[in-house]
């Protein structure tokens, strides 16, 4: 029986890593993209014996790099049945009068444009196999404005709007199209935004117990591994302590 594809992009750490491993459980092959070469040469240490793995070192902001080696993929790992979109960050946390053009650049350019760019050129294969999976990481910005969120709630909510507006064109070829939409998720993530202060990101998940990276990746592979008349469209998850995006039950004394 002929193994499934599935190409996951940020498959260096967190989410991505995460739905690589968990991915690969269901039997599929895995493409796996990131920044990092030897993060993603590691990951073959944690999947499953016998599952092949391609690994691909580029930035999904680097629109030449993406079309010339996804454009380029070996003969076997052409048909990729399902596409993770999750390569994404926040960089900064600052009010939109003083925040940072090179911040702003780089949210847009990775979490909106990166996920264009890879959609662009793995969708033609789906369309003209008339099937194929797709699942796009968005987050509870993309469904709700914080302070001092600004920038990156809007790239969220591109991702939403962009997943609405894919479904409805790949309809007519039976592609499915998932958005998954994470809350408070334990992982890198606040680290980035706060440029590397360590203190600052672990006071954002004290007081209660916040999602893992296992916890979404468990839940994209559920999703996926649907009939394929069964699309999961829009999957917002939250730990338990989260009822909004700014609303968190913290337990501090």
């Amino acid at each position: 029986m002929e193994r499934k594809i599935a190409l996951v992009t940020g498959a260096t750490s967190g989410i991505g890593k995460a739905t690589a491993i968990a991915l690969a459980g269901l039997g599929y092959d895995i493409i796996a993209t990131g920044r990092r070469q030897d993060r993603l040469s590691a990951l073959s240490d944690e999947l499953p014996q016998g599952t092949r793995l391609l690994t691909l070192q580029f930035d999904v902001r680097d629109k030449e790099a993406v079309f010339e080696i996804l454009g380029n993929l070996p003969e076997e790992w052409k048909q990729i049945d399902v596409l993770i979109n999750n390569a994404g960050n926040a960089h900064g946390f600052d009010p939109i009068q003083t925040g940072s053009v090179d911040d702003w650049d780089a949210m847009m350019d990775i979490n909106v444009k990166g996920l264009l760019y890879v959609s662009k050129a793995i969708i033609p294969g789906m369309t003209q196999r008339n099937r194929g999976t797709i699942v796009n990481i968005g987050s509870i910005a993309g469904k709700e404005v914080y302070l001092n969120g600004n920038v990156y709630c809007a790239s969220k909510h591109a991702v939403d709007a962009l997943t609405k507006g894919m479904r409805m064109d790949l309809n007519p070829h039976g592609i499915r199209v998932i958005g998954v939409h994470p809350g408070l998720v334990e992982t890198e993530f606040s680290l980035v935004r706060f440029k590397g202060d360590a203190e600052r990101s672990k006071s954002v998940y004290k007081g209660y117990e916040p999602l893992t990276a296992v916890d979404i990746a468990d839940t994209i592979a559920f999703a996926v591994s649907r009939p394929p008349h069964v699309v999961l469209a829009d999957i917002v998850i939250l730990p338990t302590a989260q009822a909004a995006a700014t609303l968190v039950k913290k337990n501090l004394s």
